[in-house]
């Protein structure tokens, strides 16, 4: 077969892929699902990312026909039209220390210590995330100045920003474009990573919580908990006034992220985040954390998160003992409760070693979002690869008991919640004893 044939074949498949791609987006719009899984950058709008029951399968096979046919559909109908673009471009600077460090060319010459400090990443790990990414940084430049940048550059523009928070204009210096085109660079690879990449940070089927809660019980002795939660606060910047923004997010025993929710105003209170977010909703209703319950001493103790703060007590949120003595069942619990939050710690302290989120935002909230939510979704990326560029050292982390008093539930949830609690105290302590 000559290559005129295989352009051909490869034109027909990128048509039928982008045709599907679009059945499948009506199809959606037709016939929606009870709850779709939104992007980062909606849950201003919302309040939260709902997370879609169980027993719909549909939609994440949908999601993925689309996602698989935009790459195919980008791959081939985008690659002439690149190259006619940079064939009329000049090229960019090749003086620029950042851009000769992330070129193809000079993949021999990287310095991994470089890639880590301007990057976050180790030079492999850049080199995985530009050919994952490649064909989606590469389409949909500005109609009517397209860029002459490979993939490569445009990938170190975006995590340079995110990775040490330089503004534009050091962006432009570095690497030798203009301001405009590091806007727009930044603002794909933040769009690419929260649209196309958002199941990064979704949340685990049941059958993966259960290796979750497996994880867990290994860690500390604490059985059937799912998850720690933490509500993280970043600074932003609006009109040269200083505010917050809050996330709330959940994680595994490795701190690889499982949810993430952000957009809410950081004055508000853990327990207020909590209960206007859609993952309280579908806990609430029944549409997560709903396999079955283990018994402990005839308490149905069904799944849970770990929590601290001004959280209240709910059978599926276990909070710290408020007074304990050493030795004592409830100190055994708070020891290993303890242990469980600094996974949180952790991947919040490693978010923050992100500079775009260590120091103020000076964006709008929706810009501010997608930056916490690329930086999610990174940071997910770097745990699966064994990349801990980005990452906190265990040993620099310290765990602060919270002064805050927890928000009191119904009686009932607060009665039920706190036989669970003494149950896992009980469990805890006797696993303890018998492996003395």
């Amino acid at each position: 077969m000559d290559s005129q044939q295989r352009r051909r074949r490869r034109r027909l498949a990128a048509l039928i892929s982008s045709l599907v791609a679009e059945i499948l987006s009506l199809l959606l719009l037709l016939f929606p699902p009870s709850s779709n899984p939104l992007s980062i950058t909606d849950c201003i709008a919302n309040g939260g990312v709902p997370v879609s029951d169980q027993h719909d399968v549909v939609l994440p096979l949908l999601l993925h026909f689309l996602s698989t046919s935009e790459i195919a559909s980008t791959l081939s109908l985008h690659s002439l039209s690149k190259k006619r673009k940079r064939a009329r471009l000049s090229e960019p600077d090749p003086e620029s220390t950042l851009c000769q460090l992330v070129r193809v060319e000079s993949v021999k010459r990287r310095n991994p210590d470089s890639f880590k400090h301007f990057f976050n990443m180790n030079s492999s790990t850049f080199e995985w995330l530009c050919g994952l990414l490649e064909p989606l940084l590469e389409c949909r430049d500005p109609v009517d100045s397209p860029l002459n940048l490979d993939a490569e550059t445009r990938l170190g523009i975006g995590l340079f920003r995110l990775a040490s928070g330089a503004d534009f204009r050091e962006i432009s210096n570095q690497f030798r474009v203009s301001v405009s085109a590091s806007k727009f660079c930044v603002k794909q690879l933040c769009r690419v990573l929260c649209t196309n990449f958002r199941f990064w940070v979704g949340f685990p089927s049941p059958n993966e919580l259960q290796s979750v809660s497996t994880q867990f019980e290994t860690l500390t002795g604490m059985p059937n908990c799912c998850g720690v939660i933490q509500c993280a606060r970043f600074k932003i910047r609006r009109n040269n006034e200083e505010d917050t923004i809050a996330a709330q997010i959940v994680v595994d025993s490795s701190s690889r992220i499982l949810s993430i929710i952000a957009g809410f105003r950081g004055q508000k209170g853990d327990s207020q985040i909590l209960k206007s977010s859609t993952l309280y909703k579908d806990i609430e209703n029944g549409g997560l954390l709903n396999s079955q319950p283990m018994y402990i001493n005839g308490v149905a103790v069904p799944q849970y998160f770990a929590g601290e703060g001004s959280y209240p007590l709910l059978p599926w949120l276990m909070l710290p003992f408020p007074c304990s003595v050493p030795g004592s069942n409830e100190g055994n619990f708070n020891n290993a409760h303890r242990i469980t939050l600094l996974s949180a710690i952790k991947a919040i302290a490693s978010l923050r070693n992100w500079g775009v989120l260590n120091s103020s935002i000076e964006a709008e909230d929706k810009i501010a979002v997608a930056y916490i939510g690329a930086c999610s979704i990174l940071h997910n990326m770097l745990l699966m690869r064994e990349d801990f560029s980005a990452f906190i050292d265990e040993h620099s982390l310290q765990y602060c008991q919270t002064s805050q008093f927890p928000e009191e539930s119904s009686p009932q949830n607060m009665a039920l919640a706190s036989a669970i609690r003494a149950a896992l105290a009980t469990k805890l302590s006797r696993g303890r004893n018998e492996m003395e």
